[in-house]
């Protein structure tokens, strides 16, 4: 019997031409010993981009639409999550386990990536009894700002177990029986840390412990300063670094092959043409405003993730 793949995905309909350039990476490149199951969480989705990422399914490859305030209302009502929908959806990879209790096993992937490599061989990775797999994000804690957050709001150290959750192979049956949606629910209601990052760090400060720690070629981020992998099995164009906004990115290659073969084309290309200096400004200072914030909160009386688990509340889903 040929195994299912679930992947996960949230757009909306900024991020079609992105998702579907993504698509024929990841159909192309997949396995065809097996099925995939992509799930395409939105809020809003055009009938004119769900016809276009619909057309890319294939018979192996069924691409299915989910509107995430349907999804999200069929949890149970105990767990509190109407009364604070309008915030939660910026949070709601961590209720994937909930949403889909069909399956025991999963990926979510951020849908700024391209995959050269089988998509089935990140999903085929022993977790051996860890709650998720994942790759140190290795583009920010380098950066001695970002660092010190994660050492010091998130609890963190070294920094370079940090992990980033644009890619993330979860283990659903696990994160179900650790409660880590109810328990999200707890420490946010309770606190309303400051974050950077709002669900990675959760799910950083939730899960640390219990990652299995991925080797790069599968969450391949460009990185000033760090030498380029020769054959990256997932690329994620993490942060500002997209190719459809600037010139000279690492792994852009990858992108425009897979562009060229995409029915947004010369959207895309549209895009980048009109993505002019007023908007790298706005990148530059928001990415500043990122690194100010990092220290405040890093160096804040309020309570930080880190506060809390010396003070001896449960923060870890120790399983």
């Amino acid at each position: 019997m040929r195994q299912t793949v679930p992947i996960f995905f949230a757009i909306d309909d900024n991020y079609a031409p992105f998702l579907s350039v993504a698509l024929c990476s990841l159909i192309e490149n997949a396995s065809k010993e097996n099925n995939y199951k992509i799930h395409i969480i939105h809020q809003e989705l055009s009938e004119v981009n769900r016809r276009k990422i619909a057309s890319l399914a294939r018979e192996n490859f069924e691409i299915e639409f989910c509107k995430m305030k349907d999804t999200i209302e069929d949890l149970q009502v105990n767990m509190g999550l109407r009364e604070i929908y309008q915030t939660i959806t910026i949070y709601f990879r961590l209720f994937l386990p909930d949403m889909f209790p069909e399956y025991d096993k999963g990926i979510y992937i951020d849908s700024d990536i391209i995959v050269p490599g089988d998509i089935s061989e990140l999903y085929n990775i022993d977790l051996e009894g860890n709650l998720i797999g994942a790759i140190a994000d290795t583009s920010t804690c380098n950066i001695p700002p970002f660092r010190t957050y994660m050492e010091e709001a998130i609890g963190i150290k070294p920094a370079e177990k940090y992990i980033n959750s644009g890619v993330l192979l979860m283990d659903f049956k696990k994160l179900r029986e650790v409660e880590m949606g109810s328990n999200f629910l707890r420490l946010y209601n309770k606190y309303h840390f400051d974050t950077i990052a709002p669900d990675q760090d959760y799910i950083n400060a939730m899960c640390h412990g219990k990652i299995k720690y991925l080797s790069d070629v599968w969450d391949a981020m460009p990185t000033e300063g760090k030498a380029v992998l020769e054959n990256p099995k997932l690329i994620h164009y993490n942060l500002t670094d997209k190719p459809w906004q600037y010139d000279e990115v690492q792994y852009e290659s990858y992108f425009w092959e897979y562009a060229k073969k995409s029915e947004y084309y010369q959207e895309i290309l549209n895009y980048k043409a009109a993505y002019d200096q007023t908007k790298k400004d706005i990148d530059a200072k928001e990415t500043n405003e990122m690194l100010e914030a990092s220290i405040k909160i890093a160096n804040s009386e309020k309570a930080t993730f880190k506060k809390v688990y010396e003070s001896g509340e449960k923060v870890r889903l120790l399983a």
